[in-house]
């Protein structure tokens, strides 16, 4: 018995050490070997400590949930949609003219749950229910590893969080093949938790972050910095983000800060959280029948909402491939009205079974276009999806390209022709500014322009038949189209058209080759050693380079007189680095801080590799700083970071 208690309390500590810390300090080789060994000493004794981790893997499915009464009441939040609500709500509060300092944090997008604990040792876990009342989930929370099965406080109490289920973890759960897409993180986890088989919870992933003591047997906290200390002496896992405000205008920059880093997150959010911080006011201030009166959620404009879909349209890229678009009812998004959303490709709408006349999810994030996350509902009125036997635009037979349908008729299809030629003049790519798509239809039209060197052979005569161009904006047009004609290599790599390659990894071939024959002559081996580079960007450029006709365009493309700066290779402290960026900076944004490395000879990676020889760790640095730390990478901070920087 006493190997069982040491090998738990090991267990459970490299546990904590790896969720909640981000800190690992075993391999996962040596925590499955005392894990093994745990497992035999519980088979040969027939005991399993109430804290044991072999609790974690599932139970027996459960034939019904039992409802138990908390301790504590758990309160929902007031909320408000603008920050004129918040500083009205702040007047409320001030004293004598002075706001309370308050603490600012993430409002968390998943499923509430409260845990007992009961002389060191989780008894029960629940949902919030009715506030009073919830439902008992203890075998399914169990399986979430950042839940401490046992803790050093040995009283009774209730502690309150948030179940959440990575963007990370839903976007690996919905990439296997022997699932049904879940359709958003949230469904994720509540339908994890709220599922009568634990292994099932087990499966997806979960994680919990804690933000509450909720009941406590024997006293009381100051104020909530100490509750926090306390639940983290705890080992409980909480969020990264807690600022303490002592004015209104703080607020405002804190929930300014959060809603920029809402996109960011590998969880979802929905607002922010502002609580009063001293335990004396928020007991003066009280409660309504169902809000505390010292606390207020901030909510975002929604980045998901339901919808119907009308039709599907199919539109023709630059590469031939044919593009599913849903037409939807329009629907406010996140302060847009949204009326179209992408579909990906025929196997993402069967394996999400999106049917027209169904109502779906639809999330947008980044200003990009919104995608449709799953269906909501299917009605009376929904149909299949049907993909075109023929390109909608040239009429041509498609074919089937891997999990794309494609144009079989790419070299004359006019839309495809059209896209590659307006991607080719983009501000990114050769930067031809005034060749619009619509000046570029017309040229095509009119047989001036059917390949990029076209462009280079235009004159002032072959816009005499185009609307709109005069004698300026014609000189105007064929200065600009002079003007790009010393690039760098990298806007040219990318304005071609390479398959799968886009801007970052055109600049990485330049960087790794320095000039275009060397480029066109990479093998496999020398492209696939690139970071981040797989089996299939390799291929797509060596396809490319291999294919006569595009040879063919680039020596016309070079004959028109097309030339590459030279890029120059600094020196400096950071000379052969590869480095990554990971946190916050107080001192500079992110792009200031690359600037500053390839000033002084170094590169920026955007992700953790065997390339990369030194992470920059600022305020609340994630997974990189874990990963960085098991590679064995030199990690320096921000005061270090500075000091090179004036070296």
């Amino acid at each position: 018995m006493d190997r069982m208690h040491e090998l738990v309390k090991k267990l459970n500590d490299y546990a904590y050490r790896y969720y909640v810390l981000d800190d690992p300090v075993i391999s996962d080789g040596e925590y499955d070997k005392l894990y093994d060994e745990l497992l035999a000493l519980e088979k040969e004794s027939g005991v399993i400590l109430p804290d044991s981790p072999t609790v974690r893997v599932g139970d027996k499915p459960l034939s019904k949930f039992n409802q138990v009464r908390h301790r504590g009441k758990l309160f929902s939040l007031d909320k408000c949609q603008s920050k004129e609500e918040i500083r009205a709500w702040l007047e409320k509060l001030s004293v004598d003219g002075k706001m309370p300092l308050c603490s600012v944090e993430y409002k968390f997008d998943g499923l509430t749950i409260n845990l007992t604990y009961e002389n060191g040792v989780l008894t029960r876990a629940a949902t919030r229910g009715n506030g009073e009342v919830g439902e008992e989930v203890t075998a399914q929370v169990r399986t979430i590893k950042s839940v401490p099965l046992s803790i050093p406080y040995k009283g009774i109490i209730e502690v309150q969080g948030e179940g959440i289920m990575t963007l990370s973890a839903l976007a690996a759960y919905n990439a296997r093949p022997d699932v049904v897409p879940l359709k958003n993180a949230r469904n994720g986890v509540a339908g994890a938790i709220r599922n009568l088989d634990p292994k099932v919870t087990a499966d997806r992933k979960l994680d919990m972050i804690c933000y509450n003591v909720n009941y406590i047997e024997d006293g009381n906290f100051s104020d909530g910095k100490a509750m926090l200390a306390f639940l983290k002496e705890n080992n409980f896992k909480l969020s990264t983000y807690c600022k303490y405000c002592s004015t209104p205008d703080e607020i405002m920059d804190a929930l300014d800060e959060i809603e920029a880093r809402r996109d960011k997150l590998d969880f979802l959010i929905d607002g922010a959280v502002v609580k009063v911080d001293s335990t004396a006011m928020r007991e003066e201030l009280g409660y309504t029948q169902k809000f505390p009166r010292w606390a207020m959620a901030f909510k975002f404009a929604a980045q998901e909402a339901t919808t119907t879909v009308r039709d599907v349209v199919w539109q023709v890229s630059r590469t031939g491939k044919l593009n599913p678009l849903a037409v939807l009812d329009p629907v406010d998004l996140a302060g847009v009205t949204v009326s179209r959303a992408t579909l990906s490709n025929i196997s993402e709408i069967r394996r999400k079974d999106i049917r027209i006349g169904s109502r779906v999810f639809i999330r947008r994030s980044n200003d990009v276009i919104p995608e449709i996350t799953g269906v909501a509902e299917h009605t009376e009125n929904s149909r299949e999806i049907i993909p075109p036997t023929h390109c909608p635009a040239c009429g041509a037979p498609v074919i089937q390209d891997g999990i794309f349908i494609k144009c079989s008729n790419t070299r004359a299809c006019a839309n495809t022709i059209v896209s590659a030629l307006s991607h080719f003049c983009e501000r990114d790519a050769m930067d031809i500014e005034g060749l619009s798509d619509k000046t570029l239809e017309l040229l095509y039209g009119l047989n001036k322009v059917k390949a990029f060197h076209d462009i280079y052979r235009l004159r002032q005569e072959d816009f005499d038949e185009v609307e709109g161009f005069k004698d300026k904006r014609t000189a105007n047009l064929l200065a600009a189209i002079e003007k790009s004609k010393l690039t760098t290599l990298t806007r040219f790599l990318y304005a071609i058209g390479i398959p799968n390659i886009g801007k970052k990894s055109a600049a990485q071939l330049e960087e790794a080759f320095r000039t275009l024959d060397k480029v066109m002559s990479a093998d496999k081996q020398q492209l696939s050693a690139l970071e981040d580079f797989g089996d299939v960007m390799a291929d797509g450029v060596i396809s490319y380079f291999s294919d006569a006709h595009n040879k063919e365009e680039i020596g016309k493309l070079l004959d028109e007189g097309i030339t590459f700066q030279v890029k120059q290779v600094k020196k400096g402290i950071f000379s052969g680095k590869r480095v990554v960026l990971t946190g916050a900076l107080a001192s500079m944004k992110r792009g200031k801080a690359k600037e500053e490395i390839e000033a002084r000879g170094g590169s920026v990676a955007d992700s953790v590799s065997k390339s990369v020889n030194l992470v920059v760790a600022g305020e609340d640095a994630g997974s990189k700083l874990d990963k960085a730390k098991k590679a064995g990478i030199e990690i320096i901070d921000e005061a270090a970071f500075l000091k090179m920087l004036e070296e």
